[in-house]
């Protein structure tokens, strides 16, 4: 029953992972540079809505992270 539940929740928490990953404005280097992308790119600092964005990622990678840990131990010592 838990290692269902922390499958589940791995699941959404690797959705939302790759979701919130995709959400992040580029920050160079990428392949979109190489083909003139960021030439446009604005030089500010980073927003409100940014620095949210960027604690929600880490909040939802620890979550992630915990459930790769307890199920690797719910599955081992089952």
């Amino acid at each position: 029953m838990l290692s269902t539940i922390l499958t589940i929740l791995l699941v959404i928490c690797s959705v939302l992972m790759i979701l919130l990953v995709l959400l992040h404005k580029g920050r160079g280097g990428g392949l979109s540079d190489m083909f003139g992308g960021g030439i446009s790119s604005s030089l500010g600092g980073s927003s409100v809505a940014e620095r949210n964005l960027d604690r929600f990622t880490i909040g939802v990678g620890i979550i992630w992270f915990a459930c790769v840990i307890a199920l690797g131990l719910l599955l081992a010592y089952q």
